[in-house]
């Protein structure tokens, strides 16, 4: 396992009095400028706006440019910034400053305030060191952790710290800090059409994000994560473009069926003429595997295919890789996403007479039919069943794995009342409301916007590529493509049941048409297959599951209940419930007790 450092991130105000300040950064990209009126830190990769303070840049650094951008534009320096960072400028003498982070909050930044203090870190347990507070678990986190397999900003692990949600920074003026957004996404629904057009702003868009993400790196240095599909497909032929020489590519394959790929992304490897290595990933790799991300991750991370990105970089690293291109983005920017087609689906129910809905259909199916295993009706019922659930409560309540098994049948008295009453639905109505959008396609992207990626797969990557000693990039995420994504009509993402409709249409002839309609994978890791196979990972999750219920989290009886489900036949789903609850308590094991 590699024993990188990680990069971090913080510092302290005070806010209150006095107007001091400690701020430190570490690692490959970050940033310490020191000036007579403003401190600056920053980490990630920054670009600037404003032409005047490019220039600056150019001459001079991005800290002397940075520092200038605050006199300029002061709380508004995060709107003259694109790119993916963490950002601080603090004003001792007028004690005014601000932490900010990216449009998808790329990199998670913690921070709470306690007696006239504002305290900032990468890691929420040092945000507790920092204003000497106590780590204390919030039950309302660890519900939340079951029920999303992370924990969505503005929540964190610890009570009193919160996680700046996307595009979100904290503002620091007359003695108060206030967080708010410095970006919100506005999507135009009735914008002509011209394909032609929208192409070519499109290409030039996606060329424009990877010539920012591999700007200054060597071709040899420089890697793409490669799972066949068509985001990573793209990146890898446009950075073999961009370089005019073959990009180094890297992909992770299984030897369980249903999870490999590995044929997709050597068609792509194929196609542009990468410089590709695979690695089929083992169970004994997987337990390897289950320390790094416990002592890794900052907050308990339920999402397994962390396990893959996190061999896919190290191999990268080891092959003398510097920096990581991942193809995240495109499907919350342009309507990929499979549960779109399946909730265009369900939306057709609105539009039948109400009469007969529920004046025939609902009384019905869900009547007198209720228990008819007729295959037809058995489909009409629970398509009836699903559709007159309002979004977003629809999006969880048939798969999610805590409302299936039941929150109270899960957790113990003891953490349901320290989660004072916590639903975890709220939190999803809480940002659907917060969109404004006309179609439910852009709606479902905005959520999407804060619970895929800020929340999840960013959070993902980032912190296995750091582990594995790489930087990492996500070039469909650069402004130019996501204002471009805003821009486009709602049918032109979802088209009817068609996914990504302008998005492949608009690549064809660029990628191999069998990569343009292949259906959606990625990294998925087959843990429920292995949990059945390998007795030493079994041993390990029992184990782990155990000493969960010995902490007073979850009920003992409920470890049959789970054990017999993961044995009924559907290993796969029922093993994503062992995984996230033994991550949790690994996770308390290797960070928390400590």
């Amino acid at each position: 396992m590699t024993g990188t450092a990680l990069p971090f991130f913080e510092g302290a105000f005070d806010i209150g009095r006095g107007g001091a300040a400690t701020l430190e950064a570490g690692g490959s990209q970050a940033l310490r400028h020191d000036a007579q009126d403003v401190q600056v830190l920053a980490f990630g990769r920054i670009h600037l706006k404003d032409a005047g303070l490019a220039a600056l840049e150019r001459e001079q650094g991005l800290g002397v440019a940075l520092a200038e951008g605050w006199r300029r534009h002061g709380a508004e320096l995060p709107a003259q910034v694109s790119g993916e960072y963490l950002l601080a400028a603090w004003c001792p003498a007028e004690r005014r400053g601000l932490v900010a982070v990216d449009r998808f909050s790329t990199y998670s930044l913690f921070f709470a305030e306690r007696d006239g203090r504002l305290a900032f870190s990468t890691r929420p347990g040092q945000v507790c060191a920092l204003l000497q507070m106590p780590a204390e678990l919030d039950s309302r986190s660890v519900h939340a952790f079951v029920h999303f397999h992370m924990i969505p900003a503005p929540m964190s692990i610890y009570r009193g710290v919160r996680r700046l949600d996307v595009a979100e920074g904290v503002f620091v003026a007359d003695g108060k800090a206030v967080a708010r957004r410095h970006w919100t996404p506005v999507f135009v629904e009735d914008r002509p059409f011209d394909f032609e057009r929208e192409k070519a702003a499109f290409m030039a868009a996606l060329r424009e994000g990877v010539a920012q993400a591999i700007e200054g790196v060597p071709r040899e240095k420089l890697g793409c994560f490669l799972s066949g599909g068509t985001d990573s497909s793209t990146i890898a032929g446009l950075v073999t473009e961009a370089y005019g020489a073959p990009a180094r590519t890297f992909s992770i394959g299984f030897d369980v069926s249903g999870y490999d790929e590995s044929h997709y992304a050597r068609i792509a490897a194929k196609r542009f003429g990468t410089q590709h290595t695979e690695y089929v990933l083992t169970p004994e790799d997987a337990e390897k595997g289950l320390d790094v991300l416990a002592r890794t991750y900052e907050q308990p991370f339920g999402n397994s295919s962390a396990v893959p990105s996190y061999f896919c970089a190290r191999i990268a690293h080891d092959a003398g890789v510097e920096r990581m291109l991942g193809g995240d983005g495109g499907d919350e920017l342009y309507g990929g996403n499979e549960r779109y087609a399946m909730q265009w689906l369900f939306s057709l129910y609105g539009h039948l007479p109400g009469a007969l809905r529920t004046g025939v259909m609902e009384p019905l199916l869900l009547g007198p039919l209720r228990n008819t295993e007729f295959w037809p009706v058995r489909k009409a019922r629970g398509y009836v069943e699903q559709a007159r659930v309002p979004l977003p409560d629809r999006l969880g309540s048939k798969y999610n794995l805590l409302t299936r098994f039941g929150a109270q049948n899960v957790f113990t008295e003891q953490l349901l009342a320290g989660a004072g009453g916590y639903d975890p639905v709220s939190t999803e109505r809480e940002v659907w409301r917060a969109c404004d959008a006309g179609s439910q396609v852009n709606r479902l992207l905005a959520y999407d916007f804060k619970f895929t990626l800020g929340d999840n797969d960013l959070v993902k990557v980032t912190r296995m590529c750091h582990a594995a000693g790489v930087e990492v990039s996500f070039p469909m995420l650069c402004d130019a493509l996501t204002d471009h994504s805003l821009l486009l009509r709602p049918d032109q993402k979802l088209h009817r049941t068609k996914l990504r409709w302008f998005f492949k249409n608009a690549l064809r002839g660029f990628l191999p048409d069998e990569i343009i309609e292949k259906t959606k994978h990625g990294f998925g890791m087959p843990f429920g297959d292995w949990l059945l196979l390998q007795p030493r990972l079994a041993a390990r999750a029992g184990g782990a599951l155990e000493a969960l219920a010995d902490r007073g989290m979850i009920r003992r009886s409920f470890l049959d209940e789970l054990n017999a489900a993961v044995r009924s036949g559907h290993a796969g789903f029922y093993g994503t419930m062992v995984w996230v609850l033994m991550m949790l308590e690994l996770w308390l094991e290797a960070s928390h007790d400590r």
